[in-house]
């Protein structure tokens, strides 16, 4: 049987109408929509079917609505017989994951992710912070160039070879952009639409807040073996899966070392389950060997059960 690493979006990825289909076409998926609606006591499936755009941005709305359309979009392919041998997820996707691996219950994640977001969001409104991806440059080149900018300002993902994503102050980020801008290995260098400065030290306040809702939630030994995003390796141990999720917030994703490590296990076959093809991108410019698929709606699961059903 083909062995399958299951990859999760983050923030980003969203758009209104992602889940519909499937849980129009599957009352698996319409059951994981339902438990988010009752849990939350409020409707995030019309929220993900129908929008407003303007309000599925928002972080708090953002983060729960991507977990749930990836989980239902999960059980759909485990309902079919596709389950992965490793998982992992790009910054809130990790969430996806642990609930993947077993580590977490939907219910748990609900919890956790919506503590996330909400204390980022208030984080970003007390710091005047941003991020800007940078394509086409060295990371030692970028390391330097975020030290000579004052202010705090760090990279925050490092999703690829070649593309790499600063967070941090205002100020600081723009100054780094345009000592980028004039280098002439960079390519691009784009401010991104965010409100706030992830995975950096402006997001210590979150952090803080975070650590008294994570120690209230049970781990459970994971099922499926799952990457991390703040070391890029895999880990079972539930205290350790629980410091790196407390980490997470404020430390960077190690996106590339963590395609890297399940390159390692073997494994050249993934498929990202949820919302867009960002992270399917990232692998092909990481791994360029591997396959790739996406699931986000019946077409698009028709060619993950073609390559990957009935054992193949």
């Amino acid at each position: 049987m083909t062995q399958i690493a299951f990859i999760f979006p983050g923030q980003g990825s969203q758009k209104v109408g992602m889940g519909a289909e499937l849980a129009e076409t599957y009352p698996v998926a319409k059951n994981v929509f339902d438990e988010a609606n009752n849990f939350l006591q409020r409707p995030l499936s019309q929220l993900c079917f129908e929008g407003p755009e303007a309000e599925l941005k928002q972080t708090e709305n953002t983060q729960l609505a991507i977990l749930t359309c990836s989980i239902a979009t999960l059980r759909v392919l485990t309902q079919l017989g596709i389950v992965p041998q490793v998982v992992a997820g790009h910054s809130l996707g990790e969430y996806s994951a642990l609930v993947a691996s077993g580590v977490l219950e939907f219910a748990d994640a609900l919890r956790l992710v919506g503590a996330r977001a909400q204390f980022m969001a208030e984080a970003g409104e007390e710091q005047n912070g941003t991020m800007a991806a940078i394509l086409g440059m060295e990371v030692k080149q970028l390391e330097h160039f975020c030290g000579e900018a004052d202010g705090v300002v760090k990279i925050a993902n490092y999703n690829c070879p070649g593309q790499l994503v600063i967070s941090g102050e205002v100020d600081a980020v723009n100054k780094v952009v345009a000592l980028a801008s004039d280098e002439i290995g960079a390519r691009r260098c784009r401010l991104l639409p965010v409100s706030g400065a992830f995975h950096s030290p402006l997001m210590e306040s979150a952090q803080q807040k975070f650590q008294s809702v994570l120690d209230s939630v049970k781990l459970n030994p994971p099922q499926i073996d799952i990457a991390m995003n703040v070391t890029g390796e895999f880990a079972t141990d539930l205290d350790n899966i629980k410091y790196l999720l407390f980490q997470q917030i404020t430390e960077p994703v190690q996106w590339e070392k963590t395609l890297r490590a399940i390159d390692k296990t073997g494994i050249t076959n993934f498929v990202e389950v949820g919302p867009g093809k960002v992270l399917s991108g990232l692998v092909k410019r990481t791994l360029p060997e591997s396959a790739t698929l996406n699931v986000e709606d019946v077409e698009t699961l028709l060619l993950v059960t073609d390559e990957y059903g009935n054992g193949g």
